[in-house]
């Protein structure tokens, strides 16, 4: 019998597990939201510390607080943009406190026209993906997370906007810029290139 209520569970939304879970602490009921998402918030982190053992303990620590701060889920996103705004934050703050340097500050104000965006965007994803790779690795995290987010992980500005909680206008503006610095590192790690 406790089984088949378990099968039953594993066909419940997230939301609808979440909302069991606040009403009431369950490590089985959550165990279904981690079997869902732990593969996923792992390769989100392998992508943004590069180091797969360091991944390995975010992820336990990601799933850590997501269990101990699902009290206080409010429903306004989905559970799996709550979840990757811990994951990208907690990775962020993990890469920052060993950084030796502060990164700097992004100007926020918008530009006028998306011509630029557009160019840069295009010149991006027309680089060689091995180049490429070693690029985005060499990225302030800041950067390299907000172009993982929009290129590898697809997320729409909103959903960034959600796990930033950024407006709009400084979404678009810091992926502009990380656009651009990534293109700068490319042409200076490989000038040969046109």
């Amino acid at each position: 019998m406790f089984n088949r209520g378990r099968k039953k569970d594993s066909a419940l939304s997230d939301e609808e597990l979440v909302s069991l879970l606040q009403k009431q602490m369950d490590t089985e009921r959550f165990g279904l939201l981690y079997d869902r998402y732990s593969a996923k918030v792992f390769q989100k982190c392998v992508g943004m510390t590069r180091d797969r053992d360091l991944a390995k303990d975010l992820t336990h620590d990601i799933f850590l607080k997501a269990f101990v701060s699902l009290g206080r889920f409010d429903h306004r996103s989905k559970f799996g943009t709550w979840l990757y705004s811990i994951t990208y934050n907690y990775c962020l703050d993990t890469l920052r406190k060993g950084q030796r340097h502060r990164t700097e500050e992004v100007d926020e104000r918008v530009e006028e026209g998306h011509g630029a965006e557009d160019a840069y965007e295009a010149q991006l994803l027309g680089l060689r993906a091995e180049r490429l790779d070693e690029v985005i690795g060499k990225l302030d995290p800041a950067d390299r997370a907000l172009l993982l987010m929009k290129y590898q992980e697809d997320l729409s500005v909103k959903d960034i906007m959600d796990v930033m909680s950024l407006q709009e206008s400084a979404v678009k503006m810091r992926i502009l810029r990380a656009r651009e610095r990534a293109l700068r590192l490319y042409g200076q790690l490989y000038p040969e290139e046109p």
